[in-house]
């Protein structure tokens, strides 16, 4: 079956608004948000064969160095699914962007299999 990568992505600005709320009002909207997304995976468990994770700050290494750096990545998941758009059917209304301030799901295909 065809695997894709589905990237999460944040703006900066809408993460640090989201942290701007007050402590109690931040710990309810995760209350909410992280179960509804541990409903949704376990829901989809089948189609997903690494469950990834949430990820943190940007190092980039190029041929002048290495060096901090800013991009929209939050966290990834490896999905297996008949088409792109199968797979990404699976994320509508996903807590990521329903819930928490997340701005999309950006979903690619594997164009090698590494299996």
């Amino acid at each position: 079956m065809p695997r894709f990568l589905a990237v999460y992505t944040m703006k900066p600005e809408d993460l640090a608004r989201f942290r701007s709320l007050p402590k109690p009002e931040q710990d309810a909207i995760d209350a909410v948000g992280f179960q509804q997304w541990v409903d949704w995976e376990a829901r989809n468990a089948a189609f997903f064969p690494d469950r990834g994770g949430m990820v943190g700050r940007t190092t980039r290494v190029t041929k002048d160095g290495i060096a901090d750096a800013v991009n929209p990545f939050c966290g990834y998941i490896v999905v297996e699914a008949d088409t792109i758009e199968a797979a990404a059917r699976l994320f509508e209304n996903h807590p990521h962007f329903t819930v928490f301030p997340g701005d999309g799901v950006d979903i690619m295909p594997f164009l090698t299999d590494a299996r």
